[in-house]
This record gives structure tokens, C-alpha cells and sequence, in this order.
């Protein structure tokens, strides 16, 4: 596609209190696997300037009898990040065999045979299933959590196997419970894996979109096209939604990214160039009008280099810091409190450079490319203060030629701070 047609897709700011504004860090997320303790884990996510996670919500885990709810260990995180000024994103899955029979199917992971509790699908356990979530919506009400209803119900998350009417079925069951319950929550699904068209056209034919703050989905591919190549996905996804929204809502509803990482294994990516591409998703995705991204992984899940899912962290299992952290950490120091206001028009398409300006009127760039590292030309009207910064955090002086910033683009961004006085032609 031709990168300079953003433009024309960017949807009108979320109504929804509870989705971040397009602002840094605010929509900035990672996904973690823990529930209970972890205050080191809570430290250094903080310390990125992460301020969302993304946790799973387990239904078994908390009504182990019917109609008894025990919601502790969320209420110690919930805690837990309240004093580290974070939000959750509690992802409302799975089943439950209180409700449902156990049956045989694919691992998601490996595909090899498993035995697993089938998804809601019958009257008793859907309802039962909404029941559930309205109790959790009013467990934490005021507790600024954004709830998502299940996890990649378009894969073998969703068993004995996947079913978009019946996730349909799930999700309005739920939604209307949740608004009944608390009519401000903040409601997003149907967290897909990647963009499976017919299943999102079944879903949002449904009425779903009636209910839902915002679209999730995770927009994973292959390791050769990086975190750019989502604008089409999003434009096409964003017709959809409003071919189908309620008349009122048309332009309203956000998309979100609630899921996306590329690992570090052996056939995967590079230890820099996963870096490279966790800044770039943030930015890439704010750019197309996506206000909420969620990185996965928080940590490696293994030692294994060969092993795909042991990988995605941005720190390793022990907690020391991957070029990832630093690549989020140095985006969220160097862009605090900036939106970005557009891209500028350079000769290729590979280039971006965005201009982005916070409430101060001051501006700052951030700048890559996804070809060859190479210089750019940016032209100010005055070049006065201006300072820069690497992706790994390292302070330089730009080049400048008269009023002529020169900017040496790479694959990981880099951040130039102009300042009030110096201004972008």
C-alpha cells in the first residue's frame, strides 16, 4: 500500500472513558502470566513505562462451586498496580467443568492431541458464563480494568474446535450482562488470532458492536513483515466494523491491538531487531489509529533458543533486560506526553518520519525505515536546541546543515527532541 493513505482510515476518538487516548505512554500494554506476587516483575514493567498488562482472568479458577466467587488473587494485583499506576486488561476466559464436558482437541500450540473442557455453548453454561462476568464487572467497578471477552475463540482456544456463531452467542450473553451490571465498563473483543475474515464478519454481524468499546485483535504474521504491514489489515477491518455498526457508532469504535509479539528463538528474530519492531509496533500502531498496544511477552517463558513460545519476552526468564526493554523504555522516556500529529512526506515509502507535538507545542520526531540504513533530509525554520536520541537511549547530536536536519535512518527509531523553538517546515 502506499503509506502516505493513513489518513483516510483514522476512526474519530473513542467516546469510551476507559480506552487511552492516543497520547504516550498511555495505550502502551505487555502481557504477563502471573497473578500473585511478582512485585519485582510489577517494578520493572513500571519502570518500562508500560501501562497496561494484560492477564488472563480464569473463570475455573475463581467459581470452583457454583455461584461462589473468589476474587483475591486479582484483587492483590489489581492492588499491585494501582500503586504502580497501571491498568489491567483481564482477559474474561476459559470454560469451566462445572458447566461444560470435557472433550478431546488440538493443542494450540503444538496441535497434539489434549483433553480440555469444552467453551460455552449450552444455554446453562453461557448464562452461566454471563452470569460469572457481570459478578467481576461489579467486583471491580471503579478499578479502571478493561475486560475482554475470551482469547483467540478463532483457534483451538475455543473447543473442541473453533465456531463463530458460538462465540457470537457468548459475547452478546456477556456484554449484556456486563452493561447491566455496570453500564460504563469497558467491554473489547473478540481478541482474534490475526484477521480471520469470515469469523470477524460473523462477529460483527451479530450486535455485538453494539456493546463493545472497542474491536481487539492480534495482528501476528510471519517474521518477514514487520509491525508496518498492519495498515491494510486495520483498513479493511475498520470498513467492516462500520458497515455494521449501530448508525450512531459509525466512525466510534476503535480497533486495539490486544496481542502481538515476535520471538527471539533460533528461527525467529534477532535479540536487536526485535527491539527494533516492539518501538515500532507502538508508534506504527498509534499511527493508524490504534490507541491501545499490547507487547507480547512481558518475560521469556523458557531457556529453550529453539522454542518459539520460550521467546517473546522482553526480558529473559531470570528478568534481565533484552534490547526490547530498553527499545519500550527509551519510546516512553523520549515521548512522553506527545501524540503523533502526522508522518511527513519523504521520497520513499520505506521511510518514517513522524512528527509528533505535545500540549507545550513542542515537537519531536521519531524516525526508521524498513529498507537499507540510510540519510535523510528534514527541513526546519529554525534549528535551534535540537537534540537526539537512540533507540537504546543514548543522547547524540544530530547532523544539521544550516536549517537542514540530517537524520541516519535505521531499523530501530530514533528520537529528536526540536524543542519550542525549532519547527518542522
Amino acid at each position: 500500500m502506499k503509506w502516505n493513505c493513513w489518513l483516510a482510515f483514522l476512526p474519530l476518538v473513542s467516546t469510551a472513558s476507559e480506552i487511552p487516548q492516543p497520547t504516550l505512554p498511555q495505550g502502551v500494554g505487555v502481557n504477563i502470566h502471573f497473578v500473585t506476587g511478582n512485585e519485582r516483575d510489577l517494578d520493572q514493567i513500571a519502570a518500562a513505562g508500560f501501562k497496561f498488562i494484560r492477564m488472563d482472568f480464569g473463570w475455573s479458577g475463581i467459581e470452583k462451586k457454583k455461584g461462589e466467587y473468589e476474587w483475591s488473587d486479582y484483587e492483590d494485583l489489581v492492588r499491585n498496580l494501582e500503586k504502580r499506576s497501571m491498568r489491567a486488561v483481564f482477559i474474561l476466559d476459559y470454560s469451566n467443568p462445572l458447566y461444560e464436558e470435557t472433550v478431546t482437541s488440538p493443542n494450540p500450540f503444538d496441535q497434539k492431541p489434549q483433553t480440555t473442557v469444552a467453551a460455552p455453548q449450552h444455554p446453562e453454561s453461557i448464562a452461566a458464563y454471563a452470569r460469572w462476568a457481570a459478578a467481576a464487572v461489579k467486583q471491580f467497578h471503579g478499578r479502571h480494568v478493561t475486560w475482554e471477552i475470551w482469547n483467540e475463540p478463532n483457534i483451538q482456544f475455543w473447543t473442541p474446535k473453533p465456531d463463530a456463531r458460538q462465540y457470537a452467542a457468548l459475547a452478546l450473553a456477556a456484554c449484556r450482562a456486563i452493561r447491566n451490571a455496570d453500564p460504563r465498563a469497558t467491554i473489547i473483543g473478540p481478541a482474534s488470532s490475526g484477521f480471520p475474515w469470515e469469523f470477524i464478519q460473523t462477529f460483527v454481524q451479530s450486535g455485538a458492536l453494539e456493546y463493545l468499546d472497542a474491536i481487539s485483535v492480534h495482528p501476528y504474521r510471519e517474521y518477514h513483515r514487520p509491525p508496518e504491514t498492519a495498515a491494510d489489515d486495520y483498513k479493511r477491518l475498520r470498513a467492516l466494523i462500520d458497515q455494521y455498526a449501530p448508525e450512531s457508532r459509525k466512525g466510534k469504535i476503535p480497533i486495539v491491538s490486544g496481542e502481538w509479539g515476535y520471538a527471539t528463538h533460533t528461527k525467529g528474530l534477532a535479540l536487536e531487531m526485535q527491539a527494533a519492531f516492539a518501538a515500532r509496533q507502538q508508534l506504527a500502531n498509534l499511527l493508524f489509529g490504534v490507541p491501545l498496544s499490547i507487547w507480547y511477552d512481558w518475560k521469556n517463558d523458557g531457556a529453550d533458543h529453539d522454542e518459539r513460545e520460550h521467546n517473546f519476552g522482553t526480558v529473559q526468564a531470570n528478568l534481565g533486560p533484552k534490547p526490547a526493554y530498553l527499545a519500550i523504555q527509551t519510546l516512553t522516556r523520549q515521548l512522553t506526553g506527545y501524540h503523533i500529529e502526522r508522518r511527513l512526506r519523504l521520497e520513499h515509502d520505506t521511510d518514517f518520519v513522524l512528527l509528533c507535538a505535545d500540549t507545550s507545542a513542542r515537537q519531536a520526531l521519531a524516525a526508521w525505515t524498513l529498507g537499507e540504513s540510510h540519510v535523510v533530509r528534514v527541513e526546519l525554520s529554525r534549528n535551534q536546541g535540537v537534540t537526539a536520541t537512540s533507540a537504546d537511549g543514548r543522547e547524540f547530536i544530530p547532523k544539521l546543515e544550516g536549517d537542514s536536519l540530517l537524520l541516519d535512518l535505521s531499523a530501530a527509531p530514533l528520537y529528536v527532541q526540536l524543542g519550542t523553538v525549532a519547527r518542522v517546515r
